[in-house]
């Protein structure tokens, strides 16, 4: 593996942070958020800040851009150095005017940022109305140029778009479009790959360099997927509860790293490489799909006119398996799940779950066959109800299907250590747990039904690579111990290839190959499984043993 190999030692120093401390607002005496942290972030740099949800990264890029929650967060001593200009003790009217002129900031979830009742190219003029004295016309020029620059198709039609037309990629686009509109010195860029696919990331990703490398901009990259990190990073430092705790050139930390969180962080980003063939079971499929299709719009009948998000899907799955469909957004796969779970109505084909034929039952028909197949979210924070207990959720299905309340609760208290979470989290709401111990709940809601399918759509998508490791392993754990067959949808290849026995490659609502996990991902036939498997980050890197793949040894590159 090649990392970079740019000499930035007299580069000039674009951010200079020391000892900055932030903690609660009001409460001197708490325990601190950041404690003592020192950055140094040169003119060309990448500068990757990795860590495990709560580590502090978000809080510092938020202290760096002034941005911290009011009467929440403060900071409470340190300096924040932007080539001269103290960031702790600007006014409100300073930052305003530095922000987008000489600091700007990608956000994760661009749907968020962007607002949906603006056409996305008033809102990049927006920012040239604020910040400069250019004219209409110039700003618009401006604005189709810098839309041209983030590589943007037909970008007269997208100026003129809404936020909900464009898809995930472009509103990325659009945002760095917007953060580098004005040539700022440093572009903070928080988890912007995270909720995208692996192909539109590889994009993204190239994007920021290549418009890095023509603006010189300095870039804070906040993320923690070390893959990410490895393909992109000049200078790595690794955050833990509020703190630094190394910092290293990349390829410096990739083949040494010192500290034992560190080496965590490592080894628990997938790989590529499939987990050993385990033989099928001889029995009948738990869930056999045979030519789904799933049309949107279109005239009478949906036979013509409209979009045909799933044609011809063919699989099946048995007792203790697990099958991944794997593919871009858009490409059908959780199109697929939802008709599965009859979250939405399929309009052809059939889907059979533990022998019964499901695809044309109606709501009221298929109401008692609902124990035997159930769905873990992608954000289980939408999907359990905030105002419920622990207990109440875990209990409400099994308590609807007829089992006692003593019973259920009894079963739930169970489940509950079975995910690795202690009783008494029984009693407490959704918002007090973090993000990994909402997924541990989620499934033990699903697992409470003692269900034979368990669809997985995107379920390990949003969290940290430690988390995640976690939530793979739990899933593995219970389907050994209850024989569940699991649809695993995933756009992450190397966590495909962690858990899944087959694997089915879906392109634009077909099949395009499938088969056991071994063959797809090891030596792929379709030219897109190739593609997808070439987009994968940190493809050729053996992070667990400190390593470039196949015994080839890393080049080194010199940083500052």
């Amino acid at each position: 593996m090649k990392f970079k190999s740019r000499d930035l030692s007299a580069a000039r120093r674009i951010l200079k942070i020391r000892d900055l401390r932030v903690g609660l607002s009001g409460r001197p005496d708490a325990e601190p958020v950041l404690d003592g942290i020192d950055l140094d972030i040169h003119a060309g740099e990448t500068h990757c800040l990795v860590g495990e949800s709560g580590s502090g990264k978000s809080v510092t890029s938020l202290a760096t851009m002034g941005l911290l929650p009011k009467d929440a967060l403060e900071v409470q001593g340190g300096q924040i150095d932007l080539e001269g200009f103290e960031i702790t003790s600007a006014t409100p009217q300073q930052m305003r005017r530095l922000r987008a002129q000489r600091i700007a900031m990608i956000f994760q979830e661009p749907m968020t940022a962007l607002n949906p009742v603006l056409r996305v190219g008033e809102q990049i003029e927006e920012v040239l109305a604020m910040h400069t004295d250019l004219s209409q016309s110039d700003a618009k020029a401006r604005t189709l140029d810098i839309m041209e620059q983030v590589h943007l198709p037909d970008v007269d039609r997208i100026y003129a778009a809404f936020p909900h037309q464009l898809s995930g990629g472009q509103r990325q686009r659009i945002m760095i479009a917007m953060a580098l509109v004005l040539d700022p010195d440093l572009l903070i860029a928080d988890e912007p790959t995270t909720a995208l696919d692996v192909t539109t990331q590889l994009q993204i990703l190239k994007l920021i360099e290549e418009m890095q490398e023509r603006h010189g901009t300095a870039v804070l990259f906040i993320t923690h997927d070390m893959g990410v990190v490895a393909e992109i990073a000049d200078t790595v430092s690794v955050m833990q509860k509020g703190r630094i705790v190394e910092r290293a050139p990349i390829r410096t930390l990739l083949t040494a790293p010192k500290e034992e969180y560190t080496r965590k962080l490592l080894t628990a980003v997938p790989n590529l490489a499939p987990r050993a063939g385990r033989a099928a079971p001889d029995a009948a499929a738990v869930l056999r799909v045979e030519g789904l299709e799933m049309t949107y719009g279109g005239g009478w009948f949906r036979t013509a006119g409209g979009v045909r998000a799933a044609q011809d899907v063919t699989f099946d799955i048995a007792p203790g398996r697990t099958l991944g469909i794997v593919g871009e957004s858009g490409s059908g796969k959780s199109t697929v799940a939802r008709c599965i779970m009859r979250l939405i109505d399929p309009t052809g084909g059939e889907v059979v779950v533990a022998g019964t034929e499901i695809a044309q039952m109606s709501r009221r028909q298929l109401g008692p066959h609902r124990k035997h197949f159930q769905i873990v979210f992608q954000d289980p924070y939408r999907s359990l109800n905030p105002r419920w207990t622990v207990a109440r959720s875990l209990c409400e299905g099994p308590i609807n299907f007829g089992t006692p309340k003593a019973e259920a609760m009894a079963r739930a208290a169970e489940l509950l250590e079975l995910v690795e979470l202690p009783r008494d989290a029984m009693t407490r709401y959704p918002h007090q747990f973090s993000g990994g111990q909402r997924q541990r709940i989620a499934i033990a809601r699903a697992v409470a039904m003692q269900p034979d399918l368990l669809v997985a759509d995107e379920a390990v998508s949003a969290l940290d690579v430690s988390v995640q490791a976690q939530v793979l392993g739990l899933l593995e754990d219970v389907q050994k111990r209850f024989g569940i067959a699991m649809l695993f949808i995933t756009h992450d290849l190397r966590v495909a290839a962690q858990i899944c026995d087959d694997v089915v490659v879906m392109q634009k609502g077909r099949v395009v190959e499938q088969g056991a996990a071994t063959d797809v991902l090891t030596n792929p036939r379709h030219s897109y499984t190739r593609s997808l498997i070439e987009a994968a980050p940190g493809r050729n890197w053996d992070f667990a043993n400190f390593r470039a793949l196949g015994g080839a040894q890393a080049e080194q590159g010199t940083t500052a």
